[in-house]
């Protein structure tokens, strides 16, 4: 029997099954699932009639779009210049230690959080920025940091 995706097919009949919507399917289905699932990009593929490499190359082609599973918070660590100068790598080493993370491991065992460099957030006169879940937290200090955490940890 094949697999049963409701969701899916709820995003799919709201863009109306239209292969020019693949990008904004393909982000209502990342927002259901904190990551593009293999077997729905294969699901999706059929559903609209295009390939599997069609929707996987849209689907590699975008930094935003992830492949790899998510924590319920995504925390993007800024590392432009403005924030690389003004200690964005000391915010990111006291995540990554009060998290159990490092460069090869990103995203925690509880799937809570989700760790990220990023090159620019685009508010480089509020540095050093993160953002969680695409909230912006500006002037990050370790100290700030931490409370954040502490505060994001509770709120689970």
């Amino acid at each position: 029997m094949p697999q049963q995706y409701p969701e899916v097919d709820a995003i799919l009949k709201a863009h109306g099954l239209s292969q020019s919507a693949i990008i904004s399917i393909l982000q209502d289905v990342q927002k259901h699932y904190r990551y593009l699932p293999e077997d729905v990009l294969i699901y999706v593929a059929k559903c609209l009639g295009l390939s599997e490499a069609k929707v996987y190359s849209v689907a590699t082609f975008y930094d935003n779009f992830s492949l790899e599973p998510k924590g319920k918070y995504v925390i993007k660590v800024c590392d432009g210049t403005a924030c690389h100068v003004r200690k964005s790598p000391l915010i990111l080493n006291a995540l990554r230690r009060a998290l159990g993370l490092n460069e090869a491991k990103h995203t925690t065992d509880d799937m809570m959080f989700t760790l990220e460099t990023v090159s620019c957030l685009g508010t480089c006169g509020l540095a050093p920025v993160l953002t969680v879940n695409d909230k912006v937290y500006p002037a990050m200090t370790p100290e700030k940091t931490e409370a954040l955490l502490k505060q994001l940890k509770e709120a689970k």
